[in-house]
């Protein structure tokens, strides 16, 4: 038998759920006054993304159209500088997924970088993420100014 005494699984109401999302995200916002680009890239169907859940943190940058050839053109630019976004410069640790389904069934293609064992539950990790959070979106960021001529 194995003893799992050591983890402390809570669960929580939908609305203490909701509650501790609100929470991070303002702390978040107030802790990082900046604005971010997001959704505001200026290229139709790119957008980055912070994301934040039960198990782990995400940046990303999705390119999320209906328009497939569109989507096609954007994943081979960000293909051509896989290299150089994968450099210690900006997202050596990067994910490229051609074809990444959102929870909803609806395809896309994603390049990402997560932070893995901690939850938007666990205000103990708060911290770390939102250093991460920061971190990786403030690259993504760099990386786009950098190549926006060759990704428009």
């Amino acid at each position: 038998m194995v003893l799992l005494s050591h983890i402390f699984y809570r669960m929580f109401s939908k609305a203490e759920s909701k509650k501790l999302r609100e929470d991070f995200w303002i702390a978040f916002g107030k802790s990082y006054p900046r604005k971010w680009i997001l959704y505001n890239t200026k290229v139709k169907g790119l957008a980055f993304k912070f994301h934040f859940d039960l198990k782990k943190a995400m940046v990303s940058i999705d390119i999320e159209t209906d328009d497939l050839e569109r989507r096609i053109t954007l994943w081979e630019k960000f293909q051509s500088l896989q290299s150089l976004l994968q450099s210690e410069e900006y997202l050596p640790d990067a994910v490229f997924d051609e074809a990444f389904f959102l929870s909803n069934g609806k395809e896309i293609s994603r390049i990402y970088v997560t932070l893995e064992n901690v939850s938007i539950h666990n205000k103990n990790t708060w911290q770390e993420t939102m250093i991460f959070l920061s971190q990786q979106m403030a690259r993504i960021e760099l990386f786009f100014q950098d190549f926006r001529e060759i990704i428009e």
